[in-house]
């Protein structure tokens, strides 16, 4: 079992931990050290277990405040994994009837003719700017 040495408010511990778990440990005594240092900047020096204590209800506020939005998170996750379901199971909706007016063909004729007048005078304007 390994024996680490950590260092929290400026005050070094022994600690061991179990094989491969020295990273976990450096980490969370890091969490621990990073709101000992705090309080040492707003009370200066005080003694090692009071610090302790303090540091460690910070980070156990810190903790249920995590602790609550994840179940919140998770709530809501639920709603929507609940309603994904409804939506799988539901029956298809109908298909929407669109129906398009058919122009009539009196009114595309017009158009054509009305189009062929355009490119007619378009020609007739080009020979005479041409010359």
């Amino acid at each position: 079992m390994p024996e680490i040495t950590i260092t929290i408010g400026g005050r070094q511990f022994e600690v061991a931990c179990q094989e491969g778990e020295e990273h976990y440990l450096h980490s969370a005594a890091k969490m621990l050290d990073d709101e000992a240092q705090v309080l040492s900047d707003q009370v200066g020096r005080m003694p090692e277990a009071r610090m302790l204590l303090m540091a460690g209800l910070m980070l156990a506020d810190k903790t249920a405040s995590f602790e609550d939005q994840v179940n919140e998170v998770r709530g809501k996750l639920n709603e929507r994994e609940a309603e994904l379901e409804g939506l799988k199971n539901a029956a298809a909706p109908e298909p929407l009837r669109i129906e398009v007016p058919v122009v009539p063909d009196a009114v595309t004729d017009t158009l054509a003719e009305i189009a062929a007048r355009a490119e007619a005078l378009a020609a007739e304007v080009d020979e005479k700017t041409s010359t």
